[in-house]
C-alpha cells in the first residue's frame, strides 16, 4: 500500500517534475552533473552559477524545485539547501500542478501587501520552518 501512494505523489507532481527535466537538460549542457537523492533528481555545478549571474535579479535563485527535480548552483550547495528543497517537493506532492499558480499567487499578496514576496510567500514560510525544524532536531 505503501509502494501505491508513493506512486500516486509521483503521478500528481508528474507535470512539474516534467518542467524541472526540461530545465535539468539545459542545466546538463552547461555542465551541471544529476544526482539521485532522496528519491529526487538534484542536478547542480557546472556553469551554473554564471549562467545565473546573466539572469535578471528577479529571475536568480540559488536553488530551485519542479516536482522532484530539485536544480541548484553546485552540489554542495544542494547538501546545504536540501531540507528546505525537500518541504517544496511535498508540497508538490500535495498540490500537483496547482502548485505553480498557488506559489505566484502567495507571492502578489505579499507584494500587495507590502510585505516581502519570496520571504513572506506562504510555502517558503512553511518550507523555512520546516527546515529549520529538521536540522534543529
Amino acid at each position: 500500500m505503501r509502494s501505491v501512494g508513493r506512486l500516486l505523489r509521483y503521478a500528481w507532481a508528474s507535470p512539474a517534475t516534467a518542467v524541472g527535466l526540461l530545465f535539468s537538460i539545459v542545466a546538463i549542457v552547461a555542465g551541471a552533473k544529476p544526482r539521485r537523492v532522496d528519491g529526487v533528481l538534484e542536478v547542480g555545478g557546472g556553469r551554473l552559477r554564471g549562467l545565473m549571474a546573466a539572469l535578471p535579479c528577479f529571475a536568480r535563485f540559488a536553488a530551485i524545485t519542479f516536482g522532484h527535480v530539485i536544480i541548484g548552483l553546485d552540489h554542495s550547495l544542494l547538501t546545504r539547501v536540501r531540507a528546505h528543497e525537500l518541504v517544496h517537493v511535498r508540497q508538490y506532492e500535495r498540490w500537483g500542478v496547482l502548485f505553480f499558480p498557488l506559489y505566484v499567487l502567495s507571492s502578489l499578496v505579499q507584494l500587495l501587501c507590502g510585505r516581502d514576496p519570496y520571504r513572506d510567500n506562504a510555502f517558503e514560510r512553511e518550507a523555512y520552518g520546516q527546515s529549520r525544524a529538521h536540522t534543529d532536531a
